[in-house]
């Protein structure tokens, strides 16, 4: 045991937990898998915090050859949404003894710029969020691991891939509106080249077109409340639609504002979706039926697979389910 006023080693946290230094080392390094039992380590993690022993980082990471950060690449810092995912990957990454760097690249398509003077040396591996591949050319070089959040599966060029089932959020969006009786849809579209805006309108088209009588018009927008404002009252004076699908909750505010200044009437006259469920969906009157996605889920998921990366395991599979959920702003539509 250590005495008062000394720091404890990795041999006092062996002595209590009853084990040899050895499985003390491979618990806390993160290698004790098929090596010792889950009992084992979680009885050395416990004697570990009860004693306060921290491992000496520097000396264990000029062994291995690593610096135990990771760089998470998002499109913007003002997204709440994002925030949500730096959450979940730095909180898992601290449980491991890594710490997360957040970095900017806007709008995701690239090239972005290496924030460090060279990424190889400062990283031990890269996760991206809701990124073009391309954009992702001059950190990862070709040699670091590669953990792609919201991205193609099929040509990804991550180790890993993480998704979430947006392709669910938008079928479960389409079903509902359908269900109300709606037919005559206008799609408030993210103008971004991204695989996950793609999923939006490519899910929204199949399950609106498979019922009859119905119809879809397309208008792009920047993703900001006054892009969205613009594209959808220019829209609606061209197309009378009784519901609008937006890609996100900001669009979905614009469009909030272009409704009320054709003196249109949310749920009574239109119904307005969203797709995000961020703190705005509250905010505005009425309340946003939207999508929710976990955010911090997202990001666990993604540190998770980045670390099973690392370790030469398989990540976990499947895409993280989300959920829809029904608001003030919509309603059968009105009777013709």
């Amino acid at each position: 045991m250590a005495r008062a006023g000394t720091r404890p080693t990795s041999r006092d946290v062996a002595e209590a937990a009853g084990v040899s230094q050895a499985a003390v080392s491979l618990v806390l390094g993160e290698k004790w898998r098929g090596r010792v039992s889950e009992a084992t380590a979680q009885r050395v993690r416990e004697a570990a915090r009860d004693l306060g022993y921290r491992p000496n980082l520097a000396a264990r990471n000029l062994r291995l050859g690593r610096t135990r950060t990771v760089l998470l690449v998002v499109p913007a810092l003002t997204t709440e949404f994002f925030a949500g995912v730096y959450t979940g990957a730095a909180r898992v990454a601290a449980e491991h003894g890594f710490g997360v760097v957040l970095y900017p690249s806007p709008e995701g398509i690239g090239p972005a710029r290496d924030p460090f003077a060279s990424a190889q040396a400062a990283l031990d591996g890269v996760i991206a969020s809701s990124m073009a591949a391309d954009a992702l050319t001059a950190i990862r070089g070709d040699q670091l691991p590669l953990v792609m959040l919201d991205s193609d599966p099929a040509g990804s060029l991550g180790a890993a891939t993480v998704n979430l089932d947006i392709a669910d959020g938008v079928r479960q969006v389409a079903d509902h509106l359908l269900g109300l009786g709606h037919r005559r849809f206008l799609h408030l579209a993210a103008d971004v080249p991204s695989w996950t805006f793609e999923v939006r309108a490519r899910e929204l088209g199949a399950r609106v077109d498979a019922v009859p009588g119905t119809t879809v018009h397309t208008a792009r927008a920047p993703i900001s409340i006054e892009g969205a404002l613009t594209a959808a009252e220019a829209a609606l004076r061209r197309h009378r639609a009784t519901a609008v699908v937006c890609d996100d909750d900001k669009l979905a505010a614009g469009a909030y504002k272009a409704v009320r200044r054709l003196g249109l009437r949310i749920p009574d006259d239109i119904s307005v979706t969203g797709l995000d469920d961020l703190a705005l969906a509250t905010a505005i009157d009425p309340e946003l039926t939207t999508v929710r996605l976990d955010a911090e889920l997202f990001g666990e998921r993604g540190m998770r697979a980045l670390l099973a990366v690392l370790e030469g395991r398989e990540p976990d599979g499947g895409d993280i389910p989300v959920e829809l959920v029904v608001r003030g702003s919509t309603a059968p539509p009105p009777a013709l």
